[in-house]
């Protein structure tokens, strides 16, 4: 009797969109813009999977999460399951599903995307989260039998707590040193609250510290002790330090008051609590007229934050076009939607003082698109003669950032490239020097929290490999695909 075959299954081209607070709302709160999705909706868009024999979306993932293992689960209601499958090799859910750019990694992968409905992976990974925090219990994985080892993490960012979270879990002691007050890197100074709650890297962290990894605050390594000293208590050291050193235009004017890069504008209000006001001081001068210049995810944090502290005008101010725009689309659209002004085809030359020393204008060159330059992007090219000035009284500078030099040069025997980043073996993490590795920005630049992570977990498979023999299923070293901020 002839086997009958299952029905193919209708496509759902219908990519539930998430509930998001409107623009003229959210532009006067810090609270998260987007809302999550309900259980029901969440659900309808975990069925739109194909659950492909062949799933390609997770060759797109940096941290190799089981992605259609995860959506079968939620689309059969078992979210509990659905949390296990994620935090096999994703120790931050509830951050990546906010913050990732899945729709260049993943979600470009997914067989639906030729159809430009792409089943929305990083949603969903973010409801799973979320789920899991309602349930007032977060349950923990399996722990193996200490080892005896330990292992110092320099840094809280993406890179260390993964490496840290692996490395706990495999039975080793993890101790991390981070040097500001609070954990988490990037993921607490660098990125606003309306992006990613600061609730929600409190509660991975928590996390990490009840899997037994001890975090240490104001330990600025370095000057409090060198990578040598803490070697001599140590086994093996992992560098995670990332990319806190910004970059400037080096421009005339770029020492007035009002200039600030995105480093100090971001750090300032999340680690001083400015989106708290007016319950709390405000960290920065109130300004009429704010511009940014870059065009990355960066720069948009900024300018979104500068309409919140009251900014009656805010600029985007990019050498290239709309096309060549590196940061997240639906940041792109938030901006816009938020009252955020594109200034496109447009090079600050120079910024203009006041007698007192403070910023009230920046002069501009008009641009126009040549040939692509190396990194495949038409090259801006200047316009003589279309010198124009616009008045500012404050500038915010986006355009990149390089590793902190303190680490690599007070650790002799480190290996650097060009822009002070730590040159490490793509397949291990390891530096050049003897029990020391290091991933994510102080070896790639600013780059993307999910490609941190990969490199992390790169790394923590080799120190395990190092410290016991054993060698582990090696994740697949991550492709860059970001794209630089200016």
């Amino acid at each position: 009797m002839e086997e009958k075959k299952e029905p193919k299954k209708k496509l759902d081209l219908n990519r539930r969109a998430m509930p998001k607070q409107p623009p003229h709302i959210r532009r006067r709160n810090f609270y998260e813009v987007a809302l999550g999705y309900s259980p029901e909706d969440a659900m309808a868009e975990a069925r739109r999977c194909l659950l492909c024999k062949k799933p390609v979306c997770v060759n797109g993932c940096p941290v190799d999460i089981n992605i259609p293992g995860f959506i079968k689960f939620i689309a059969e209601g078992d979210f509990l399951n659905a949390v296990r499958t994620l935090k096999q090799t994703n120790c931050l859910p509830a951050m990546c599903g906010r913050v990732c750019p899945q729709e260049t990694q993943c979600e470009i992968q997914c067989n639906l995307h030729k159809k430009k409905a792409a089943v929305a992976i990083g949603r969903l990974e973010r409801f799973v989260a979320d789920w899991e925090a309602t349930q007032g219990q977060v349950e923990m994985p399996e722990m193996r039998q200490p080892s005896g080892k330990k292992v110092v993490v320099v840094g809280s960012g993406p890179a260390g707590i993964t490496v840290a979270g692996d490395l706990i879990k495999l039975g080793h002691q993890v101790t991390m040193f981070e040097a500001l007050h609070e954990p988490g890197g990037v993921l607490t100074y660098g990125i606003p609250e309306f992006r990613l709650p600061k609730k929600i890297v409190h509660r991975e962290m928590d996390y990490i510290r009840r899997l037994g990894v001890e975090v240490v605050t104001d330990y600025v390594v370095g000057k409090t002790k060198t990578v040598d000293q803490l070697l001599e208590s140590y086994d093996v050291l992992f560098l995670g330090t990332g990319a806190g050193l910004p970059w400037f235009l080096e421009i005339p004017g770029e020492n007035l008051c009002g200039v600030y890069s995105a480093n100090e504008y971001l750090t300032r209000m999340n680690l001083m609590r400015g989106f708290q006001y007016p319950k709390s001081s405000l960290p920065i001068k109130k300004h009429r007229r704010v511009a940014v210049f870059g065009g990355g995810n960066v720069a948009m944090d900024s300018a979104r934050t500068a309409v919140r502290l009251g900014a009656e005008e805010a600029y985007i101010i990019y050498r290239r076009s709309r096309q060549e725009l590196p940061a997240r689309l639906e940041e792109v659209e938030n901006a816009e939607e938020e009252g955020v002004v594109f200034q496109f085809l447009t090079l600050p030359v120079r910024l203009i003082g006041d007698p007192d020393g403070w910023l009230k204008a920046i002069e501009c060159l008009r641009m126009e698109l040549g040939e692509p330059d190396a990194s495949g992007r038409r090259r801006p090219i200047k316009i003589p003669n279309s010198e124009f000035t616009m008045p500012m009284d404050a500038v915010v500078v986006a355009i990149g950032n390089s590793p902190n030099p303190l680490i690599p040069k007070s650790t002799p025997g480190l290996e650097l490239g060009k822009n002070g980043n730590i040159i490490v073996e793509e397949k291990t993490g390891k530096t050049s020097k003897d029990r020391v590795w290091a991933g994510g920005d102080i070896v790639t630049g600013a780059a993307t929290v999910i490609l941190a992570m990969g490199a992390g977990r790169i790394a923590a498979r080799s120190i395990h490999e190092y410290l016991t023999g054993e060698k582990l299923d090696q994740p697949s070293p991550s492709v860059r695909n970001d794209e630089p901020e200016d």
